[in-house]
C-alpha cells in the first residue's frame, strides 16, 4: 500500500506517516491496556503491521535499526536509573549482580547447549554449529530493561521480598554481558578461535571501565546541574539527556561497557539532591517512553513476518525451554547462597525474565557481521521475544498473586512538592483519620508547635488553602511544614497521627 505512494518520498509525507503510526501505537497500547496485554508487545505489532508484510513500508536497515535502539537503551537505562532508589537496591545489590553477570552465562550456555541439541535433531533448518548456538542463546540471554520497567510500574505492582528492585536491578544491569557475550561470540565464529584468557580479560575490562565512568560521570553531571545557572529551567532536562548520550559514547570509545555506564550514571543522579530534580524527571519519563516507542516500532518494521512462520517450531521449542526451565534453572543456582528469596520468590524472579526489544538490537549484530546463519538467529530470536511478551508480559500480576507476592501500596506523596535546596525545614503529609478528628475538625483544634503551618489540603483530588476555621473531614490529606521536626512529630503523636510521610533538607 505505502510503497507505491509518493507520500513517502518527501519529508512532509514521511513525518505524516511517522505520526499517523504514533496516533495509531499510544491508541492501540491503551485499548491492549484494557486486555492485559503488554503496551510494548502492542508497538511491535504496530511496526509489523505497517511493515513490508503489512500495508507496505518497506525497512530493511539493520544498521539504522541498530543505531535507533542504542540511542533508546542509553535514555531508558539512564532513565530507569534515576528511578531506581539506592536504599531499596542496597539490600539486594549482590543478588542482582550475581544475576546480571552469572545468571546472563549460565543462561547462555544452558539454552546455547539445548539449541545445539535440537538443531541436530530437527530436520528442515540449518544444523548450528555449537559456537553459533551459543551465539544465539547469548543474544536473548538478558532480561530486557525496557519491558520490566514498563509492565512493573504501569501495572503498578507492589511486591514482598524486595523482588522489584531486585528484578529491576537485573535488567538494567545484565544487557552489558549479554552485549560482550554477543560480540565475543562474533569475533570467535569470524576468527575461528578465540583466547579465553583474551576474552575473559577483556569482559573485565568492560565491565569495570563502564562502572568507574558510569560513576565518576553521574556525579559530575550532579556537580554541574547545581553549578551552573540557567536562566531557563526548561534546559536542565536537555543537558542531562546531553549527558546520558556522552557517558554512553564516551565509555564506549575508552573501551568500556556503555550500556553499564549509563545506568550506573542515571542511578547516581537520580539519587542525589538537584535542582529542579520532579520537572527532569517528569521529562526523562515521558521521553523514555516516546524512545521505547520508537525502538520497538523500527524493530516490527525490520522483521517479515511470513519469515517467522517457518522458524515457529524451533522457536517455541527454545522458547518454551527458556521459560520453564533455563531461566528458572540459573535464577536458582544464582540465588543457592542467598536466604532473603523463599521459594515462591525465585519461582517469580524466574517467571518475570521477560525478552524484549534488547535481544532483538543485539541479533542485528550477527547480521550486520554476516555471520552464515543469522537470518535464522534474528527470526527466531524474534519469534522468542513475542512468545516471552504474550505468555510472561501478560501474567505479571497474576503469577505474583497465585505465588501470595502481592504487598501493601507504598504511601504516595500526593501533593508532589520539593523543598529548595537550602531551606532548613521538613514538609510531612498527614492523612485525616476518626482520630485526629476526636480532638475537634476544625484546623485550628489541632495542637501543633511553633513555626509551623497547614499549607495545603487534599480533598476528593481537589487542592485549596485552608484557614483557622477550615472544617476537616476523614479522608483529607494535610501538608505541613515546620523547622522544628522533632516538636511536629510529637505533636503527631500526641494527636494520635501515625499515616504520614516526612521529607527534611
Amino acid at each position: 500500500m505505502f510503497h507505491d505512494l509518493e507520500i513517502l518520498h518527501n519529508a512532509e509525507g514521511i513525518l505524516l506517516i511517522a505520526s499517523v503510526i504514533l496516533f495509531f501505537s499510544i491508541f492501540a497500547g491503551k485499548a491492549g491496556y484494557r486486555f492485559g496485554l503488554p503496551a510494548l508487545l502492542l508497538f511491535l505489532g504496530v511496526g509489523m503491521l505497517f511493515g513490508s508484510d503489512g500495508l507496505g513500508i518497506q525497512f530493511s536497515n539493520p544498521n539504522a535499526a541498530q543505531f535507533i535502539g542504542m540511542l533508546a537503551l542509553s535514555i531508558i537505562l539512564f532513565s530507569g536509573g534515576m528511578d531506581t532508589k539506592i536504599s531499596e537496591v542496597k539490600p539486594i545489590a549482590s543478588q542482582g549482580v550475581i544475576l546480571a553477570t552469572v545468571g546472563v552465562l549460565a543462561t547462555t550456555f544452558i539454552t546455547g547447549g539445548f539449541i545445539y541439541y535440537i538443531s541436530k535433531l530437527v530436520t528442515g533448518y540449518e544444523t548450528l554449529t555449537f559456537p553459533e548456538s551459543l551465539l544465539m542463546a547469548a543474544v536473548m540471554s538478558s532480561t530486557d530493561s525496557a519491558s520490566v520497567f514498563s509492565i512493573l510500574r504501569s501495572k503498578g505492582v507492589y511486591l514482598k521480598q524486595r523482588l522489584r528492585p531486585t528484578l529491576e536491578l537485573e535488567s538494567g544491569s545484565n544487557d552489558p554481558m549479554a552485549y560482550m557475550l554477543t560480540l565475543l561470540l562474533i569475533a570467535y565464529i569470524q576468527t575461528a578461535g578465540m583466547n579465553l584468557a583474551d576474552a575473559a580479560l577483556s569482559l573485565v575490562i568492560q565491565l569495570s571501565v563502564g562502572a568507574i565512568a558510569g560513576f565518576l560521570l553521574g556525579k559530575l553531571a550532579v556537580l554541574i546541574i547545581n553549578k551552573i545557572d540557567i536562566d531557563n529551567e526548561s534546559l536542565y532536562p536537555i543537558l542531562l539527556l546531553a549527558t546520558a548520550f556522552f557517558t554512553f559514547a564516551a565509555t564506549t570509545l575508552c573501551k568500556g561497557n556503555g550500556y553499564l555506564a549509563v545506568y550506573i550514571a542515571g542511578l547516581v543522579v537520580g539519587n542525589a539532591k538537584i535542582v529542579h530534580k520532579k520537572s527532569i524527571g517528569t521529562f526523562f519519563d515521558g521521553f523514555a517512553w516516546l524512545w521505547q516507542i520508537v525502538m520497538f516500532l523500527t524493530l516490527g518494521l525490520l522483521v517479515n513476518p511470513h519469515e517467522l512462520l517457518p522458524v515457529a517450531p524451533i522457536g517455541l521449542t527454545v522458547g518454551i525451554f527458556m521459560i520453564l526451565f533455563a531461566r528458572p534453572i540459573s535464577v536458582f543456582l544464582c540465588l543457592l547462597p542467598y536466604k532473603n528469596f523463599t521459594t515462591k520468590g525465585k519461582l517469580y524472579i524466574s517467571w518475570v525474565g521477560l525478552r524484549g526489544a534488547v535481544p532483538i538490537i543485539f541479533a542485528t549484530y550477527p547480521l550486520i557481521a554476516g555471520i552464515e546463519h543469522a537470518g535464522l538467529i534474528f527470526n527466531v530470536v524474534f519469534f522468542i521475544t513475542i512468545l516471552s511478551l504474550l505468555i510472561q508480559g501478560t501474567t505479571v500480576t497474576q503469577a505474583a498473586k497465585w505465588l501470595g507476592l502481592i504487598d501493601e501500596p507504598e504511601r504516595k506523596d500526593v501533593f508532589g512538592i520539593e523543598l529548595p535546596e537550602g531551606i532548613k525545614s521538613a514538609m510531612s503529609e498527614i492523612d485525616i483519620t476518626p482520630e485526629v478528628l476526636t480532638h475537634g475538625n476544625k484546623l485550628m483544634e489541632l495542637t501543633l508547635p511553633d513555626h509551623t503551618l497547614a499549607v495545603m489540603v487534599m480533598r476528593d483530588e481537589r487542592y485549596f488553602i485552608p484557614k483557622g476555621n477550615t472544617v476537616l473531614m476523614e479522608g483529607d490529606k494535610l501538608l505541613m511544614i515546620s523547622d522544628n521536626d522533632e516538636a511536629l512529630l510529637q505533636a503527631y503523636e500526641a494527636l494520635g497521627i501515625t499515616d504520614y510521610t516526612m521529607k527534611k533538607n
